[in-house]
């Protein structure tokens, strides 16, 4: 899966979540390129997520339920992910 279908499946998960309004999703793989840990096919996204409800939970507990939205993609195309609420 390239970085454009997984963006587009991201978002979509995401925004099907009531309380999510809008997320950006940034690509930081470029960044990690020759990191002995670097998986081809595997990508690091930095999520700006805008939503009040989560900005104002517990992190661990929105940081969950955004792990929780994207388990599948976690196993299988993301390496890591850097989420911050706005």
């Amino acid at each position: 899966m390239d970085i454009n279908q997984l963006s587009k499946k991201i978002e979509n998960k995401l925004l099907n979540d009531n309380s999510i309004k809008n997320v950006k999703i940034i690509d930081n793989t470029y960044k990690h390129l020759k990191h002995n840990s670097h998986q081809k096919g595997k990508y690091h996204i930095k999520l700006e997520i805008n939503s009040e409800i989560l900005k104002k939970t517990n992190r661990i507990q929105s940081n969950k339920l955004i792990y929780k939205i994207l388990s599948e993609e976690l196993k299988t195309d993301i390496h890591s992910l850097q989420i911050s609420f706005i």
